[in-house]
């Protein structure tokens, strides 16, 4: 009789849509089910969605996803679960209902507040318990604005009635049926409220911005025992066996264990991390010192630069000029443009994060004449994401010590893009890997899920895993590059709101 087939459920809950990933014993996908869900604006600024609509697309998409394998529910040997970072719910104990709909991590609300705390002097205590900066985008004075701004929440929070989550722990607590509250070390040090270096919530954190400790959720590795997800809901009892936030996932899922190791991911936003190893390095470029994994109560930290607008601009296109009808007609139209014109995208469309952190400024375009058209400006917003990226690039070497990488791997929707590529490598005058699996987050979630009940083997098995399937080199001239360069320091310099 043959042994049936086992598999684990990757959970990868992202900004713009929500996907259910199969993985086999090899780490080859074998489904994938996939919801997009909507984006609300309701001020300049402001990004929102709607807590119950993440819930019903992700389990959409996981139903989907293993309808279309063909398996039964009992074959899934464990999920685990990656998701949007600092985008923050909170929801009440006993209905499990979301009292106002999640605030996103673009989300720029609560600038004013975060002024106010960095005029009181209060930044500097900030960035040495949690590695971040005081900015809207992260979850602490989301929390504080929801209990400030609905009725009747400060009150019930401090009854000890509600309880906040990043998504992660929000769809933990709904697929257990209310048993779960719990987060992983890779979410919690994205709130402003969890000290880095003591591994846990800090009392001074949390009365500064005003945040009740009842709301909290446990602290857990990322690959850990978190519970089981309820029979009711897929049919079968299923350990959850990892969590781990978006970013942190895609560099486990691109193998960077080592420290040195960088990975750059092209989703809504542009993220890059470098492993800097088992000691936090403070950053004096203005990335954010981070946890990169925490594996059997150690934590692995790494450097983080923060990109608000990528894929997002690709789909401002889309969507907003109606300059195409899919993403990946923008690659065609950057190949079409007037390469003589040096036409800059600012995209700051909620701000710019690292290494300027300007939550006020908004996007520009400059350089434009009369032969500008649809193809300039499309090639100006695929560049504007390269171009974003050298900048982290030289912020992470100046921390470091170091003037030059040895490779970057890439990952991400537009990963996929050879053109956008080949222009990062051409900035960047460095070697762009991009492996043979793009859906380097959902594998990362799986990966440490299957690590914990025995399904996946060690770390360094698993490296040695990792294929790539292209890489790019650099074919640009030095002069060419550094007039592009200045270009684009003078384009970001006259956008900065401080000007």
């Amino acid at each position: 009789m043959s042994k049936i087939a086992k598999y684990i459920l990757s959970i990868d809950q992202g900004t713009t849509s929500s996907r259910g990933v199969l993985f086999d014993k090899n780490y080859e996908i074998i489904s994938i089910g996939q919801k997009e869900f909507t984006q609300f604006y309701p001020d300049s600024g402001w990004v929102e969605h709607d807590p119950e609509e993440i819930w019903i697309s992700t389990l959409e998409s996981c139903k989907n996803a293993i309808k279309e394998s063909k398996i039964e529910p009992n074959q899934i040997e464990a999920i685990g679960i990656t998701n949007q970072r600092e985008t923050t719910v909170v929801w009440d104990k006993v209905t499990g209902k979301p009292i106002y709909n999640a605030i996103v991590w673009q989300d720029r609300r609560t600038s004013d507040q975060c002024q106010r705390l960095k005029d009181l002097g209060h930044e500097s205590i900030v960035n040495h318990k949690t590695g971040l900066l005081l900015d809207p985008y992260f979850c602490a004075t989301k929390i504080a604005w929801i209990l400030d701004n609905v009725d009747g929440a400060r009150e019930k929070a401090n009854e000890g009635q509600l309880l906040f989550g990043t998504i992660d722990s929000f769809l933990m607590w709904r697929l257990s049926n209310k048993k779960i509250h719990s987060t992983d070390a890779t979410n919690a040090c994205r709130t402003l409220l969890y000290n880095i270096h003591e591994g846990c919530w800090d009392a001074d954190l949390l009365d500064l911005f005003n945040v009740p400790a009842s709301m909290l959720p446990q602290v857990y590795d990322n690959a850990a025992d978190f519970g089981k997800i309820d029979e009711s809901i897929f049919g079968s009892e299923i350990p959850i066996a990892a969590s781990i936030g978006d970013q942190p996932s895609a560099l486990v899922g691109q193998a960077c264990f080592q420290p040195g190791m960088v990975k750059s991911t092209y989703g809504t936003g542009c993220f890059v991390l470098i492993n800097t190893g088992y000691k936090p390095v403070k950053s004096n470029n203005k990335l954010l010192t981070t946890l990169a994994f925490q594996v059997n109560s150690k934590t692995c930290y790494a450097l983080e630069g923060s990109i608000f607008i990528a894929g997002a601009a690709v789909q401002w296109l889309r969507d907003g000029l109606k300059f195409i009808e899919s993403a990946e007609q923008s690659e065609v139209l950057a190949m079409q443009a007037d390469q003589s014109q040096d036409v800059y995208l600012v995209p700051a469309f909620v701000g710019l994060g690292a290494p300027h952190w300007d939550p006020d400024c908004r996007g520009a375009l400059f350089g434009m004449t009369r032969n500008t058209g649809p193809s300039e400006i499309t090639k100006a917003a695929l560049e504007s994401v390269c171009y974003q990226t050298s900048d982290l690039l030289n912020a992470i070497s100046k921390d470091l010590g170091e003037s030059k990488l040895s490779a970057i791997r890439v990952d991400g929707g537009m990963a996929a893009s050879d053109w956008t590529m080949q222009m990062l490598s051409d900035l960047l005058e460095l070697p762009v890997d991009r492996p043979k699996n793009l859906e380097t987050t959902a594998l990362g979630a799986a990966y440490l899920a299957g690590m914990q009940v025995g399904f996946y083997p060690s770390m360094d098995e698993f490296s040695e895993s990792w294929q790539s399937d292209s890489q790019f080199n650099s074919k640009m001239t030095s002069d060419s590059r550094k007039r592009k360069l200045a270009g684009w320091k003078d384009a970001v310099k006259r956008t900065l709101s401080n000007n």
